[in-house]
């Protein structure tokens, strides 16, 4: 199994790239079986550090709420 704990220290942006890096190469077919399986598990790494990213950026996301002559009185949850 490779060693992915580095994944977790990647911004989103830097694991977004290298997974669709991976995803270039699975594609292509040229990596030997051994690399593929080694990518291949990276690329779950990833994806799951990316998702991770995107759920804490969305818990952090609030709406302004507005009183009825148009100023702000707040914030709630986007899903609320």
């Amino acid at each position: 199994m490779a060693d992915n704990d580095d994944v977790k220290t990647l911004s989103f942006e830097a694991a977004l790239s290298q997974l669709e890096e991976i995803v270039g190469k699975l594609e292509s077919g040229r990596a030997p079986l051994a690399e593929s399986i080694a990518i291949y598990e990276r690329g779950e790494a990833l994806k799951a550090h990316c998702e991770t990213l995107l759920r804490a950026a969305e818990a952090r996301i609030e709406k302004i709420t507005l009183s009825r002559d148009g100023r702000a009185t707040g914030t709630e949850p986007l899903d609320a």
